[in-house]
């Protein structure tokens, strides 16, 4: 897409720098958001659909329309720029698509808005030498006067009465000298000025902060856990949370129109622009004189601070899947968005019959979580005594093979250890409820991508992006854009990735599942985000 420079509406803005400013005030963008902002101003007041949004901005790359949906919010927000009475730049068409309705000026149709000063006009008199040679020339430089006023003055430098020549010569020179002066001094003071305003344009690139309110997305929610700092024992319940709330995100993203950010990993406690947040927190309450540590629910709409849903509930190791489903209907319940029969039939056959197998499901998934060498390992050891445990629990031995073929790319299996994990694998494809399922997606691509198969891996997480809108699909997606040479869509796909679920677990994941990534290199935003040593 040309990098141009435009106005649109009050808004100047620099394509090729990703900026965009007005009143003093600059606004530094992600390149996909100006890339969208440039093709709505080649097309002005003109109704532009999804699927030409991403032939033209994403080049027909597969991306969902969660994600143009997202990237439209977030360009409203910096247009807006936090002002209620600023004008809505971007208005969504029902049924049809979005369009620009501000007006839009390009800098060779309205041409530079300056004007220079006016100035005194002159007339240049030159006195040439004789061919003999009896006279030196001379340049004069003297103000434009009426005629009558020129014909006066020659008369009166031509007469000899009137004054010498040697005293006509002196005036002018002196006059010459003056004019050269003051042209220098004007010359001097412009370039002085220019220097000054090119040193603030280039060293100041400190991004202003949007003043408040800040402007809400009623179709975000954020999921943030609370401290248990009163309870003893809830730390043994935090990897039973943090899987409710992945299965939540996960089924709130791929089957409603709400984006939620699992901020379960994610240590920030300032203002959020969702519109919802739900909060979790393990509280304790006196019961019959007893310390009872409870599950604490509650959704609140943060445009007016309502409480939307509140629930609490009493974990025990025999009500854990109880728990889980009477969570997961009350948010879809209270959100008004129907369950599909594909995540009912998930939590309904996709998880084991006991409790107390799915606690240790949820430490092990934790664990994959996490993904380093270590915490696979583990992993997969929990992993295979769950599937001893209950050999139904189908679901749990797809993840062992996910585990295992991660723990192969890291450092290869010896010639046994390979064919018993291809064994697994093909043991899993067999399941026929998983063959359809988004983690087979994620073993084939994390296969392929092991053996240098990028256009197999592709096709694979693409296809488990359509059935699973995941933070784990975002990473993998980005991988294989990396192997593509493909950086800009990779950044793309690793912002996706931790805007799903913020933290270091999807920062490691990013700089260190399947193969290290240099995320200064590749996706410079995220590293405003990663505190560690070497990123």
């Amino acid at each position: 897409m040309q990098e141009q420079t435009f106005r649109v509406g009050e808004w100047l803005v620099l394509a090729a720098d990703n900026k965009i400013t007005r009143d003093g005030r600059l606004l530094v963008l992600e390149p996909r958001l100006i890339d969208m902002l440039s093709y709505f101003a080649h097309h002005p007041d003109t109704v532009l659909s999804r699927d030409e949004l991403i032939d033209n901005v994403w080049k027909r790359n597969i991306v969902t329309n969660h994600v143009v949906t997202q990237c439209i919010s977030e360009l409203r927000k910096y247009l807006k720029d936090g002002r209620p009475d600023a004008p809505e730049y971007i208005v969504t068409v029902p049924k049809r698509g979005y369009k620009l309705v501000e007006p839009v000026i390009w800098c060779e149709e309205g041409g530079a808005d300056f004007t220079l000063p006016p100035q005194t006009p002159v007339k240049v008199v030159i006195e040439h030498e004789p061919e003999d040679g009896s006279a030196i020339s001379n340049t004069v430089t003297t103000p434009n006067v009426h005629p009558e006023q020129s014909s006066l003055s020659h008369a009166q430098t031509a007469s000899p009465d009137v004054a010498p020549k040697d005293t006509g010569d002196k005036k002018r020179s002196s006059k010459l000298w003056r004019s050269r002066f003051w042209v220098w001094v004007a010359f001097l003071s412009s370039l002085v000025l220019c220097i000054s305003l090119i040193g603030l344009a280039v060293f100041n690139q400190r991004v202003p902060v949007a003043p408040a309110p800040m402007l809400l997305n009623p179709r975000d929610i954020d999921i943030r856990i609370q401290g248990g700092n009163s309870c003893t024992n809830w730390t043994n319940q935090l990897s039973y949370v943090v899987g409710l709330s992945e299965m939540l995100a996960q089924g709130l993203n791929t089957h409603s129109t709400f984006l939620v950010h699992d901020q379960t990993n994610y240590n920030y406690g300032g203002p959020s622009s969702s519109g919802k947040s739900m909060f979790i927190e393990f509280v304790n309450q006196r019961h019959y004189r007893a310390q009872q540590c409870f599950l604490s629910v509650r959704l609140i709409d943060n445009a007016d601070s309502s409480v939307m849903l509140e629930k609490r509930y009493f974990i025990t190791t025999d009500n854990l899947l109880t728990v889980q489903k009477d969570f997961i209907d009350s948010m879809f319940q209270t959100l008004k968005v129907v369950q599909p029969a594909s995540m009912v039939q998930r939590i309904e056959t996709l998880v084991p019959q006991h409790s107390q197998v799915l606690q240790l499901y949820y430490q092990a998934h934790q664990l994959l979580i996490q993904g380093d060498s270590d915490s696979l390992n583990q992993a997969s050891t929990l992993l295979a005594q769950i599937t001893k445990q209950s050999p139904d629990f189908v679901y749990a031995r797809a993840e062992k093979a996910l585990v295992d073929i991660l723990l192969n790319s890291y450092q290869p299996f010896n010639a046994s250890d390979l064919a018993a994990l291809r064994k697994e694998i093909t043991d899993v494809e067999a399941i026929p409820i998983l063959q359809n399922s988004a983690i087979i997606q994620q073993i084939y691509a994390v296969d392929y991508l092991s053996q240098g198969k990028v256009d197999e891996a592709f096709k694979m997480i693409n296809k488990g992006i359509d059935l699973e809108m995941s933070w784990l699909n975002y990473v993998l997606l980005g991988k294989v854009y990396e192997l593509k040479g493909q950086n800009n869509l990779a950044a793309d796909a690793y912002i996706t990735a931790f805007n799903l679920r913020p933290g270091n677990n999807t920062l490691d994941w990013i700089k260190n599942g399947v193969f290290q990534t240099n995320v200064i290199r590749v996706a410079p935003y995220l590293a405003n985000y990663d505190f560690s040593d070497n990123n």
